[in-house]
């Protein structure tokens, strides 16, 4: 019956996912005309966002996505495009309703796999003869092939709590949830299933039966709420497989950053069975992204040193496997190491790196030898570098522009931009400009802030500003472009937008970085009335308000007792309110913990718990924003998505109240079926025309 089922499923989907016909419409590139040159909400959701390159095995070609959004119908339509190497022949592959993802090359190129309604399909390089391969219950979340063609590792959820019938076969319609330790609910959901990955062989037709290899284990894999298959590597010339997992539950799990790297045996022994071993055996901080070299002598991959701190320096390891000597290659570079990835000769390192407030790739030798790769301070962000001969093929964004492929010179850094998918809009609209500038903070030091001014900026003229507060509260504003708080947008409004990249922001070095944690209420927002201060002293600076998100959030609230008339609006969206509540409601332990004074007592359970006597935990939470809304006297609007479980619904309500017990000018905005993110296109441009309208009211 299961089989049969099965095919009645794949007969709805199978034209949709082949691309022939539909149940409901492709959503093709939007033909936009724009007569004001003005850059709205709605056109933002008219861009093509583009997504996943793969190069293909004989370096020619280039296989992406682009996804468009229909604000009408509420969703958004994937779809997957080719273009040569350099740019040339650029042109659509399919036109499927359905969402297309994680497409790969295979077959040497002749044929490319891909998801589709959560099963795996393959088709033709041309984009014909697509077919399903796959019958996974419950589906597919991602997929990696092996090197050889042989083997596919997969993501599918895997069942670890009981329903109420599970207990009570009689009690059926029962909707009770019996919980028994911490971590029952992470990020948006209930934790009902968790991520298991499973390998199986393919024939290049049909996915064999699934070998789970945490075999049954209570452990994700790949670790959420973020972790994906780049968590996970096959080994180029053998059967195993390197993984990253943190192998613990309920409130071990909760209180700490611990993850390792594995090593696996997809290849059974008589007596032995699958053996494996922890390559970060001892390392007790955050061990992520394991890359085998393509020689198969070597693990690369990210650690972090202290266990419960999410925001420590990521450091660069490498363990080579007769030996298994653990040498970190990072110790002379000052900034964190992202998306590595081995030069096709196993002797470098090319990776990506937030550096004084820009996105750049860098490239390491095995005796810890660093250079950079793109040019110094280049205004955008470089994505994850993909080595294509003597080049390098990746992303480029800006605070001004979204991402686009782009082909970068290893000889010099130069580079050049292969797709336009956005140009037709762009060249229609007026353009802000952004500035850098090292504004001087109380304590001697220079912060950098970006600022973007409004298209046709006149410096005699006054405008409205509008200061973002980051969330994080670790994180940098870099050159990226974002959906969510777009900048772009905000200067198209007329607005000045001040970006300090205040204490606690990641791109600046360890220390920068570090103050931040048990010191909420200290220096970083100094840092902040640095920056305000500075713009304000501006002629052409107007009334400023001051927003932000999550951490960005908190430091709205808190800064509404203490501004002493910066402001003339606020703007908080899931932020921390009572520090106290807070951290007996969120999920991740270790990071209130950790930063709400547990830093100065490192490694001790709950030193940052509101119950604990360390004095930076004391402090911290005798200053919480809640503490001072008896000084609260500037309007605030106030948003939040009630399926928010990293900082739950409750802190958002619990603002706006106090904001109306106290006479304040407030307004709530409360999204049922959002998390912590505003995703869905209609959702977007609500909150979007609510910010703009809420901001325009009192300070232009």
């Amino acid at each position: 019956m299961k089989r049969i089922a099965f095919l009645f499923t794949l007969m709805a989907i199978l034209t949709a996912c082949g691309g022939n016909a539909a149940r409901e419409p492709v959503l093709e590139k939007h033909d936009v005309a724009i007569t004001d040159g003005r850059f709205t909400p709605e056109i933002m959701h008219q861009l093509g966002k583009i997504s996943d390159l793969q190069v293909s095995p004989d370096g020619r070609q280039i296989l992406y996505g682009v996804a468009y959004t229909s604000i009408e119908q509420n969703r958004s339509n994937r779809n997957l495009f080719v273009m040569n190497i350099d740019g040339s022949d650029n042109r659509q592959l399919t036109h499927s309703p359905k969402s297309l993802s994680n497409a790969r090359w295979i077959d040497g190129g002749r044929r490319i796999a891909y998801l589709c309604g959560g099963q795996m399909y393959v088709m033709n390089a041309d984009g014909s003869g697509a077919r399903c391969v796959s019958d996974v219950p419950g589906g597919i979340a991602e997929f990696k092939i092996h090197p050889k063609g042989d083997y596919v590792m997969y993501v599918s959820d895997f069942k670890v709590d009981k329903k109420p019938v599970d207990i009570y076969p009689d009690l059926d319609k029962s909707t009770a949830r019996t919980i028994e330790g911490l971590m029952y609910r992470h990020w948006d959901h209930f934790v009902e299933n968790i991520p298991h990955t499973w390998y199986a062989r393919f024939d290049g037709k049909t996915l064999g039966e699934g070998v789970d290899i945490l075999d049954g284990a209570p452990f994700e894999l790949p670790t959420e709420p973020f972790g994906g298959l780049e968590q996970l590597d096959f080994a180029p010339d053998s059967y195993q497989i390197a993984y990253s997992c943190r192998k613990l539950t309920g409130r071990d799990y909760a209180f700490s950053t611990n993850t390792d790297i594995y090593v696996y045996n997809m290849e059974e022994q008589p007596g032995v069975g699958h053996p494996q071993y922890n390559a970060s055996a001892g390392m007790m901080g955050y061990d992520t992204e394991p890359v085998w070299s393509p020689d198969g002598a070597t693990i690369a991959w990210l650690s972090m040193e202290r266990d419960g701190y999410e925001a420590d320096k990521v450091r660069l390891f490498i363990s080579p496997i007769v030996t298994g000597e653990r040498i970190e290659l990072s110790k002379n570079f000052k900034y964190n190491v992202g998306s590595p990835v081995w030069s096709p000769d196993s002797k470098e390192i090319y990776f990506s790196a937030e550096v004084e407030g820009v996105k750049e790739i860098w490239k390491t030798d095995l005796e810890g030898n660093f250079s950079r790769v793109t040019p110094e301070h280049e205004c955008c962000d470089f994505g994850s570098p993909i080595l294509v001969g003597d080049r390098i093929i990746t992303t480029q964004t800006s605070l001004l522009h979204p991402a686009e492929i782009v082909s970068i010179s290893l000889a010099n850094g130069t580079w050049t931009v292969l797709s336009h998918e956005n140009d037709a809009i762009f060249a229609q609209l007026e353009t802000p400009t952004v500035e850098e500038r090292w504004i001087p903070t109380t304590d001697g030091k220079k912060m950098l802030t970006w600022v973007v001014y409004p298209p046709k900026f006149d410096a005699s003229k006054q405008y409205p500003a509008i200061l973002l507060c980051l969330g994080g509260p670790q994180g940098a504003i870099t050159q990226g472009w974002s959906y969510r708080w777009n900048y772009r947008l905000m200067a198209s409004q007329g607005y000045i937008v001040v970006l300090p990249n205040r204490r606690g922001t990641t791109a600046f070095g360890q220390e920068w970085c570090e103050q931040i944690s048990g010191d909420y209420i200290g220096q970083n927002m100094r840092d902040y009335f640095s920056a305000a201060d500075a713009l304000k002293a501006e002629p052409y600076v107007g009334k400023m308000a001051a927003v932000g998100a999550s951490y960005g959030g908190y430091s709205v609230y808190y800064l509404a007792g203490i501004h002493q008339g910066r402001f003339s609006a606020f703007v908080a969206h899931a932020g921390i309110f009572n520090e106290e509540s807070m951290y007996m409601s969120t999920e991740e332990m270790w990071f209130p913990d950790w930063d709400n004074g547990g830093c100065k007592q490192p490694g001790v359970y709950m030193a940052g718990s509101p119950w604990s006597k360390n004095p930076a935990a004391v402090r911290h939470y005798a200053n919480s924003p809640h503490k001072l809304v008896q000084n609260w006297d500037t309007p605030i609007l106030v948003t939040h998505g009630e399926m928010d479980y990293r900082v739950p619904v409750e802190q958002g309500m619990s603002a706006f109240n106090a904001a109306q017990m106290m006479g304040v000018p407030s307004k709530m905005i409360l999204f049922p079926d959002e998390n912590h993110w505003i995703l869905k296109p209609q959702n977007s441009v609500h909150w979007n025309r609510e910010f703009f309208a809420w901001l325009d009211q009192y300070c232009k």
